[in-house]
């Protein structure tokens, strides 16, 4: 099994992107992995080799690293609600990304390798979310409702009002836009059609987002809690 990865795709030729997709990556992560790929399905068809390429798209769990992005907008939320910290600093709000559980996607791995013959897959939900939807939903699991206003790098978030046991400043800035994390070559819209993937291998996401988001979030009050 390779692991491969939607940042293949980067500057998008189609939408859903599929097996068939061409690919344009657009970072040197992406092109790196564009050569795992093709030496995969390479030693597959010279050598007769069981060898598969999963092209996942974004994946999370509690155990996401803390300088992805969904991780540290978890982070610093639960830290906000705490009054540990001020402001969540984050790039291009209007990225999309097509975000999923990473049970469902190791169990998709798992089948990948279960198949008769070696082929390929997209794994996807099917679904694509903006960072400042997700910032939104991840506040609201702490009962903090935001709104965003302002354009570009002036953009910011500030709180509209506060239903649970946090309670925040209303119109407190609680998030804002910091220009060095925008990427050199924006990988601007993921989305995955995982159609051959549900066809072929039966596989079918069992995690939505919102309960994504929740679980990374009870995982991190505890975590920053004690």
């Amino acid at each position: 099994y390779q692991a491969s990865t939607s940042e293949l795709y980067g500057l998008v030729q189609e939408v859903p992107q599929t097996e068939k997709t061409p690919f344009y990556p657009r970072s040197p992560y992406g092109v790196a992995k564009l050569y795992g790929y093709w030496i995969t399905i390479n030693y597959r068809e010279a050598y007769n080799i069981y060898a598969c390429n999963g092209i996942l798209f974004n994946h999370e769990s509690p155990l996401r690293g803390e300088t992805f992005v969904t991780r540290k907008i978890t982070l610093s939320a639960v830290n906000i609600a705490l009054g540990k910290e001020d402001t969540i600093f984050l790039g291009n709000l209007n990225a999309q990304r097509d975000w999923g559980h990473a049970k469902d996607y190791v169990e998709g791995m798992w089948l990948i390798l279960q198949q008769e013959k070696p082929t390929d897959y997209v794994l996807a939900t099917g679904i694509t979310t903006t960072v400042r939807d997700f910032v939104k939903k991840t506040f609201l699991v702490l009962g903090i409702e935001i709104y965003f206003e302002g354009k570009d790098q002036y953009e910011v978030g500030k709180v509209k009002r506060c239903n649970g046991e946090y309670k925040l400043e209303i119109d407190k800035e609680v998030v804002k836009v910091n220009e060095k994390y925008f990427r050199p070559t924006e990988v601007d819209l993921l989305v995955g059609d995982p159609i051959k993937a549900k066809k072929e291998l039966g596989w079918v996401p069992k995690y939505d987002l919102d309960s994504l988001i929740n679980e990374m979030v009870q995982a991190d009050l505890i975590k920053l809690s004690n």
